[in-house]
């Protein structure tokens, strides 16, 4: 038995459920939606509500509204967004857009992780058929990259791992920290996110040789339509 009962809206409650049968496959895409009318006796709810969670869909982009025919499954599927350190753009039809590039004094957090207060900004969008998937703050140490590309706007062939490994402090691993959170005023308008949606912030810590951190990245992507994958290879172990 549930130990605290679900206080939310009703039209959210009724978005969530059908949210859920989209993602799992039981809705499929070009399916058409209940109307409002078995909605609402569905989930014992005025018409009105039923509407607002159809509207909800729509502004999240799950689904679509075609005038005296009824709401449908969008023919979408979820943007799966692998968790590589650095992958090309080009590969993968998604390109950035450069916001700044400065040297800041570094977030404490970031700070922490760097082992010094000073860094290189390099703020970026990332787009995907023009729709913005992910907004992000690298931050690299100034004591190890000022001078050089990484500290300059514009374009950088190969990305930080190419700039890094020329400085000879090449990247070997990294770590994530993931988290879900409403987004900041930025985030949302950047993101052009729905009312009500969250994101999921990676922290991420790049390291090179000896474990000496080489870049930390706070990386923001909107909670709906998006899919985080991670794979690993699974160690054999003797018994």
């Amino acid at each position: 038995m549930a130990r605290k009962s679900d206080k939310r809206p009703p039209q959210l409650k009724i978005a969530a459920d059908l949210r859920a049968k989209i993602m799992s496959g039981e809705l499929e895409s070009g399916a058409k939606l209940p109307s409002t009318a078995e909605l609402a006796e569905t989930y014992s709810a005025a018409p009105a509500t039923a509407h607002n969670a159809t509207k909800l869909l729509q502004a999240e982009g799950f689904a679509y509204g075609q005038a005296g025919k009824g709401v449908f499954v969008r023919d979408r599927r979820p943007f799966v967004v692998r968790t590589a350190a650095y992958f090309d753009p080009a590969e993968r039809g998604v390109t950035y857009k450069l916001l700044d590039v400065a040297e800041v004094e570094a977030p404490k957090d970031v700070a922490a992780e760097l082992g010094e207060d000073h860094a290189v900004l390099r703020h970026r969008l990332m787009l995907r058929d023009d729709e913005p998937v992910e907004v992000s703050w690298s931050y690299y140490p100034l004591s190890l990259v000022a001078g050089s590309a990484l500290a300059r706007r514009g374009r950088v062939p190969g990305g930080a791992p190419a700039v890094l490994t020329e400085l000879g402090h090449p990247e070997r691993e990294f770590a994530d920290r993931l988290s879900v959170r409403p987004p900041t005023v930025e985030e949302a308008e950047m993101l052009e996110l729905p009312e009500g949606i969250p994101v999921f912030r990676q922290f991420r810590v790049v390291y090179s040789d000896d474990a000496r951190p080489v870049e930390v990245s706070i990386l923001i992507k909107g909670g709906h339509l998006y899919e985080l994958m991670y794979r690993q290879t699974i160690p054999d172990r003797q018994s």
